[in-house]
């Protein structure tokens, strides 16, 4: 009775205002006026809606102007996800609304839901099931990578591939020297180190017992062989340009010596899952001097030995034997305390020529060594922080060996005791810079400012402390030529240790127990 009502009104309104003209729609909600009716010349709609739980329905009608696209406008259509909260219907002719019941979707049943997880699951196989080959042709590939690089690194190394053997398999023929020592003796008269096949008979049967250190080339251990000590720095697979260049330059004709460290053997182990580079050398139980002087201070006598026979080993290095059998200058380039090792008699022995440098005096050119490691920043030269050495002199080479070498006196001279008065240990420059100081901090104190390490005032007191005070200073010159030779050095501390006021001191017992 209601809707009939309205649609007499509606007929009486069209009658009543024939000026007027439009499409009439039904209008039932907040914005239409009393009369119930709206005129458009676009559209009639009716929208369904839930509130609450309830179907709640809507007349009213929309301008021509928002009726796009043209014949299927999207105010007249409803997106597929509200098809359960919402429906809309349109129409074109006068009061058509008034005919419109759109209802809303029925909810979806339990066997579309699992329908769709079963396509959800269908996708995750196809997943897997297009990713499984890709992953596995990956895997092939690195397989394939790994087994080419193991062949080329085997191919270019220069020490034949060992095979494995048990560590007690006795390898030495009968009759050959059953001791290092006689060993060295035997085959090491050039200087140039044992035999290849010896050096693949020792390093197969050492056994590895205990690790000394690590550090950036890889470990060092102590092993046994044949109830002898021996020192084995094991480098990484990455390194393997140090271990040849370290394990070449040990090998040079006429190198051993007293205060160069004893190479022993070069050699490279598959452990089956990477090869191993061995470089095997003289043990030496002391350790470094670093550590030496960080746990112990030293007598006058005792600092006087060490220096001179570090400065015989640099000297040694320094200089080139000429003849058949004759040796080239070395150059150290990485001279510092942990790279000296302390002998049971005292003496001190050079080690780690990983970077050292050959002059080869008939072209007058310098062989450096190809690989990407540079020396300890603390220790660098002037010229060499600031790049302005001649790499193609030699002699600038050996003149940062002695600026080098001159920080080590400092460090051993503060570790002296006389009357129970010494310093703690310290680095160089430890009061200037961090305890890892970058290049440019090196660079601001060593070379503009010009500073060196503090001599304490109770040196001037003491002969040997004066004489190694006035020995350091001349091997920190900023000009690199005027600096000592490490000879000049060697014979100033050969008499410095036949002076009087050393035995002296020896006799009095003023050095520490």
């Amino acid at each position: 009775m209601e809707n009939l009502k309205v649609y007499l009104a509606v007929l009486l309104l069209f009658v009543c205002c024939t000026s007027v003209t439009g499409l009439y729609c039904l209008c039932e909600d907040e914005m239409c006026p009393e009369s119930k009716t709206c005129i458009t010349d676009g559209a009639c709609f009716t929208s369904i809606y839930k509130k609450e739980g309830k179907e709640i329905y809507k007349f009213n009608c929309k301008p021509k102007d928002i009726l796009v696209p043209v014949g299927n406008p999207m105010v007249c259509q409803t997106s597929v996800n509200a098809l359960r909260d919402t429906y809309v219907e349109c129409c074109y002719e006068d009061m058509c609304n008034m005919k419109l019941k759109p209802t809303i979707a029925p909810p979806l049943p339990v066997k579309e839901k699992e329908d769709n997880s079963k396509t959800e699951l269908g996708i995750w196989e196809l997943v897997a099931i297009t990713a499984g080959p890709v992953v596995l042709l990956c895997v092939v590939f690195v397989f394939i990578f790994i087994m080419y690089h193991r062949y080329q690194h085997k191919k270019q190394t220069q020490f034949h591939p060992v095979e494995p053997n048990p560590i007690d398999t006795p390898l030495l023929p009968d009759g050959q020297p059953s001791t290092l020592t006689e060993m060295m003796m035997d085959y090491s008269g050039s200087g140039s180190g044992l035999p290849l096949l010896v050096q693949r008979t020792i390093a197969r049967q050492i056994q590895l017992v205990e690790i000394l250190g690590k550090g950036r080339y890889g470990e060092v251990w102590m092993g046994k062989w044949k109830g002898e000590s021996v020192a084995v720095k094991i480098f990484s697979s990455r390194d393997e340009r140090s271990w040849f260049r370290e394990a070449e330059i040990y090998q040079t004709v006429m190198l051993r010596h007293d205060n160069i460290l004893g190479f022993i053997a070069a050699d490279n182990k598959d452990n089956g899952t990477w090869t191993q580079l061995w470089l095997v050398t003289d043990h030496h139980e002391h350790g470094s001097l670093y550590d030496y002087l960080n746990r112990t201070p030293v007598s006058p006598q005792a600092m006087v030995k060490m220096s001179m026979s570090i400065a015989c080993g640099l000297a040694h290095l320094h200089t080139e034997i000429m003849g058949t059998q004759g040796k080239p200058a070395i150059a150290h380039r990485d001279l510092k305390s942990k790279n000296i090792l302390v002998k049971n008699n005292g003496q001190c022995c050079i080690a780690d020529l990983g970077l050292a440098v050959r002059h080869d005096s008939a072209k007058d050119a310098v062989d450096i060594a190809p690989n990407n490691r540079v020396g300890t920043k603390r220790y660098m030269a002037p010229e060499v922080l600031d790049e302005t050495i001649n790499m193609n002199h030699f002699e600038s080479f050996k003149r940062a060996d002695v600026y080098s070498f001159g920080l080590v006196l400092w460090e051993i001279a503060r570790r002296c005791s006389i009357g129970g008065i010494f310093e703690d240990y310290q680095q160089p420059y430890y009061n200037m810079v961090p305890p890892d100081p970058y290049l440019d901090e090196m660079k601001k104190v060593v070379c503009t400012e010009k500073r060196r390490p503090d001599i304490p005032n109770r040196w001037q007191g003491q002969e040997a402390l004066r004489v190694m005070a006035r020995i350091m200073k001349e091997c920190w010159y900023h000009n690199a030529a005027a600096r000592l030779t490490a000879l000049r050095i060697k014979k100033t501390l050969s008499s410095l240790n036949t002076q009087s006021d050393v035995k002296l001191m020896v006799e009095t017992g003023l050095e520490p127990v």
